[in-house]
């Protein structure tokens, strides 16, 4: 059923043309919605199949560590392809359309590889599936009574809400305090880019120190690179790229380890079935990018922010550019800092690594 989102996501672009103002909204609006349940419905049963796999703890975060750098390349691939295909600057509703089209087709394709790849390993009885699981409001009550799931995925409530801050707060950034929207493009590839080529050293991290020590380190990083971006221009602009980068590293090290964590937690949790597990951990991933801009417009608006058209250019008020910076840099390490309290009460990892 989530292989329908491809056409969700092409009829976001394709407004009817006589639909102006509350109607088009709507009709976005609708299809957005759409789109996301779609996406849910693919996503959740894909996560919980390294649950199911008759694999140890090692192999888990090695599954995942390949999942990442071709999520990374997916991502990495799709954002240079859209702006080309809609025409760039002189981007037309007609270029929109083209590349909601043909985006869409290359998603249907690589999730057609994802199901088939799936059901070669059920053929090849490479899983365990719990056929006997619980279901429904049963199997939700007991995941969230685990105690272990519930620090974990607060924890990473904390992560994505604060990596979701940080990409909405770059373009105000790159814009107010550095004085060159050019520089978004620069400060997102850095911040997205460095996943492609250190996933293997957060691998070769968390087999020799742990996933929850390898984590709590990359958060530790996270936090340290955003107090950094909180000085702003003064510290100039290698710093500020530098300080990008890290966070970059550290982000690379929040994609992998707690994804590879959760199948631990299932594991540990034993019938109660790996399903609800990531429906839970996939509507928390989705509220935290959510609350990301919610929280970093909410700093704009303390700071007196001035929003515009395109076109204008608005003397901002002083304060709002101390929020747009310390929104950007203390206001991550602080969500970072309250990700590490969270993330030290989870206690599964040393037991998970014994266990293979």
């Amino acid at each position: 059923a989530g292989c329908a989102l491809p056409a969700a996501w092409a009829a976001l672009f394709v407004v009817p043309g006589d639909l102006t103002g509350a109607g088009a909204a709507a009709w976005v609006a609708a299809w957005f919605v759409a789109g996301n349940l779609l996406f849910a419905a693919y996503q959740v049963p894909y996560l919980a199949t390294p649950a199911d796999l008759r694999i140890g703890y090692h192999e888990r975060t090695r599954l995942m560590a390949f999942r990442m750098v071709v999520l990374t390349a997916g991502i990495l691939a799709s954002g240079l392809l859209a702006p080309l295909l809609t025409g760039g600057d002189a981007a037309t509703r007609g270029g929109y359309q083209r590349m909601g089209l043909l985006l869409g087709g290359g998603a249907l394709a690589a999730m057609l590889v994802g199901v088939a790849g799936i059901g070669r390993l059920r053929r090849g009885d490479g899983t365990t599936a719990q056929r006997h699981a619980l279901g429904g409001w049963r199997a939700l009550t007991a995941a969230l009574r685990d105690g272990q799931f519930r620090w974990l995925v607060a924890a990473y409530l904390a992560m994505s809400t604060t990596t979701h801050l940080v990409l909405a707060g770059v373009p105000y950034y790159a814009e107010y305090e550095l004085g060159r929207p050019a520089l978004t493009t620069v400060l997102v590839a850095a911040f997205v880019a460095p996943a492609l080529l250190v996933t293997p050293g957060w691998l070769a991290v968390a087999r020799r120190a742990g996933k929850q020590r390898a984590l709590l380190v990359a958060q530790g990083a996270f936090a340290a690179g955003s107090l950094v971006l909180a000085v702003g221009a003064p510290a100039g602009l290698p710093v500020l790229v530098a300080a990008v980068t890290v966070l970059g590293v550290a982000f690379a090290g929040m994609q992998l380890l707690p994804f590879a964590m959760m199948p631990d937690v299932v594991r540990a949790a034993g019938a109660t079935g790996a399903g609800t597990y990531t429906g839970v951990w996939t509507a928390t991933e989705a509220t935290g990018a959510a609350l990301g801009p919610y929280a970093y417009a909410v700093c704009l608006t303390a700071g007196g922010f001035v929003a515009s058209t395109g076109g204008q250019v608005i003397d901002q008020p002083d304060a709002a550019g101390a929020a747009i910076r310390y929104g950007f840099g203390l206001l991550p390490a602080a969500l970072m800092l309250a990700a590490v309290l969270l993330q030290r009460r989870y206690t599964l990892d040393g037991a998970a690594r014994a266990a293979g």
